[in-house]
């Protein structure tokens, strides 16, 4: 498995800020169907981040470094929570992206497959300790040259599975300055949650 987890982490650590474009991908158990859903992504320093979603299945999803913002698609409702290290347990992809984690001390790798021809490598993660009891396994592809995560791959233990791709992805790219602030949409409510 050599070095491999090591340029990942250290090129997320540097990061203050990163964007890319994802696609995700969440097959329902028992049902036959995947929920997909695309847009982009923006990540800053410290525990910051927006995900904007395409199409008429929109949602927010927005962490400003003190609260999660939350809105399901055509809800009347944004659920905040107080953002927490601790509080992102099965969400330990986030804190790779977000720079707070080495790959080696969350996780044990299984394997470091190479793919592509060797353009990527798949690491096979799983998780250590109880940072993350509902997660099973973490698959992690990135890129052999350029330590770049380009999908995301979370197995958990009740069986669900949620794939994310990433495209475009941007490291240390200028952000507005307000691309992390929460504004409350007219007509809605905040509750905690």
């Amino acid at each position: 498995m050599g070095d491999t987890p090591r340029p990942v982490s250290q090129r997320y650590a540097d990061a203050h800020t990163l964007s890319a474009k994802f696609r995700q991908e969440i097959p329902l158990q028992n049902v036959g169907i995947v929920r997909k859903a695309s847009g982009t992504v923006y990540f800053g320093r410290p525990l910051k981040m927006r995900w904007d979603y395409n199409g008429p299945e929109a949602q927010l999803f927005l962490a400003d470094g003190r609260y999660f913002y939350f809105r399901p698609a055509g809800s009347s409702q944004v659920i905040r929570r107080v953002v927490d290290e601790k509080g992102l347990g099965g969400k330990i992809p986030l804190l790779l992206l977000f720079g707070k984690g080495e790959i080696t001390t969350l996780f044990r790798v299984d394997a470091a497959d190479p793919r592509k021809g060797g353009e990527e490598t798949v690491l096979r993660l799983i998780p250590l300790g109880d940072g993350a009891p509902e997660v099973r396994r973490i698959d992690l592809v990135v890129g052999s040259g350029d330590a770049l995560i380009r999908e995301i791959h979370v197995f958990d233990r009740l069986g669900g599975e949620n794939h994310l791709y990433l495209t475009d992805v941007a490291v240390n790219p200028s952000l507005p300055s307000d691309i992390f602030r929460f504004r409350k949409p007219a007509g809605v409510s905040v509750v905690d949650g």
